[in-house]
Formats: C-alpha cells, structure tokens, sequence
C-alpha cells in the first residue's frame, strides 16, 4: 500500500477527535463528536472513542476479509461498547459518536462503507471522481441551523444557539427521520452507505473528514474534481492549508457560517497500484 495521510487538530495542543490509519489493503477514516467541553457521560472522551472504534474496525477489516463492511462496523461497535459500558453512561444523550469511512480492497474489488458526514472519494483511471457522501446530517442540519448561522461565530450568542442546535441533533440521532451515526448501538452500521467498485477501474481513492471538505462542500472554494486534484498533486497537507486559511480569513463566520471556526481536519489518499 502507498498511503499519504495528514491529521491536524483544530489548533495546536488541543485534541484531535479525528483518527485515520490503513494497513494490508484497508483504510478507515472516523470523526469523532461530542459536545465541546460539556458532559458526555464517558470518562473515556470523544478522542478515546473514535481512535478506540477505528483500531478495532481496522483490525476486523483486516483480520475477517469474509465479513462485510457493515457488519465488520457493527462488530467494532460491539466490541467497544463492551470496553467502557460498566464504567459510562451510554445511555446518555451525549454520548461520543463518530462518523466512519472503511474501504478494503479484497478480490479485484474495492469495498466501501461510509456513515456520517465523512467523504470517500473515488478517482478513476479514466479521469473521473465520484464522491461518496451521506448527506443525511446534512439535510436534518439545514432544517435546524439558522439561528446558529445568524450569529458571529465564537460570541457567546452564538454558543448558545450552537449548544440547542446540538441538543436538537442529538434527538434526531440514529433515527429513521433524522441520521446515522457510529455511538453505542451496533444497529447504526447497518444504516451505512456501502457499495464495490472493480480495482482496476481505480487508480486512488481519498477518505476525508469534515474538516477538509469544508474547503468544497462549506466554503465552495474548489469543486471535488479540483479538491481530488490538489489531494493528487500537492498531498493532504496542502488541503489543509488552504483550509487553515480560508478559516483566518472569516474568523467570525460572516461569509461562511459555521458552528466551530477551525475544525479537526484529515485526509487519507490511498494510491492502488
């Protein structure tokens, strides 16, 4: 495998809740969320959680090649539940959760799995890219946002209207009319976007998380073939940047609204041979 891969937390010294790591024909990307400085009723912590979850899936990816995507997700969620559920609440509305991006390559086939607002993208040897996207937290968030939207980000008018904007999230959280998300039930990874794609018909695939797609699908800077171009011909660490200062240039959130000026960003650019 050939992997470039970049993670970097929203500022210096603060966690990251992003975690990303491939091994013998798998890459998994996850996000984790939480609620920022407030109660989640595991002692663990957001970071815990998702570096927790993507290590056991990697593992499964890897270890049961016979077992699908979801169910090697559903495995992992199991498996982590049972590291933390006597010593956590896991019934408490905060919970951490993570999205998640899985891809293994097994028998001339590339396998896919994506849950929450994490990005696969998928770049043909014919010139195309095709994005993998769950859009479901998307659509709930529109609906929910306007108020948070309306205000300067990081005032204290704005905190508050992010925190009910999160608190009516979490309500919506693995559910049929709202969205799906890697937490403590298992039945979330059958609600994951999965497919196959022939490996020849490949020549790389990028698993991003939200924080370095907002440069496409928050700050409209660059188009998806264009975000996959610069992946391609300058490495994560370059989109990061761009990122990174886009962000300095709206430290408020007037030209693009958002709930955290600086995000956790992560990009995984695997290239198949």
């Amino acid at each position: 495998m050939t992997i470039a891969l970049v993670s970097l937390p929203a500022a210096p010294g603060m966690p990251n809740e992003d975690f990303a790591a491939a091994s013998s024909g798998a890459a998994v990307l996850l996000d984790g969320a939480g609620v920022a400085g407030g109660e989640t009723g595991c002692e663990h912590g957001v970071a815990w959680f998702s570096s927790t979850l993507g290590g056991v899936l990697l593992g499964t990816l890897v270890g049961q090649p016979g077992l699908p995507l979801a169910e090697c997700l559903s495995h992992a969620i199991r498996t982590v539940r049972s590291l933390h559920e006597g010593d956590c609440d896991l019934h408490h509305p905060a919970s951490p959760t993570s999205t998640v991006v899985a891809a293994r390559a097994l028998a001339g086939t590339l396998e896919y799995a994506v849950l929450g607002d994490s990005a696969l993208l998928l770049a043909g040897r014919d010139g195309t890219v095709d994005v993998v996207a769950d859009r479901r937290l998307d659509a709930v968030g529109k609906q929910l946002r306007g108020p948070v939207d309306a205000l300067p980000t990081g005032s204290p008018e704005h905190a508050a209207a992010l925190a009910e904007y999160r608190s009516a999230l979490t309500r919506l959280r693995n559910r049929p009319e709202g969205f799906w998300i890697a937490g403590p039930d298992p039945e979330a990874a059958q609600h994951a976007l999965t497919g196959s794609v022939p490996l020849e018909s490949l020549a790389s695939v990028a698993l991003m998380s939200d924080g370095a797609t907002r440069l496409v699908d928050r700050f409209e800077l660059a188009t998806w073939d264009e975000l996959f171009a610069l992946v391609a011909a300058s490495g994560p660490a370059e989109v990061i940047r761009r990122v990174r200062d886009a962000e300095a240039d709206d430290p408020v959130g007037r030209r693009w609204p958002r709930g955290k000026v600086r995000d956790d960003a992560t990009v995984l650019h695997w290239m198949l041979p």
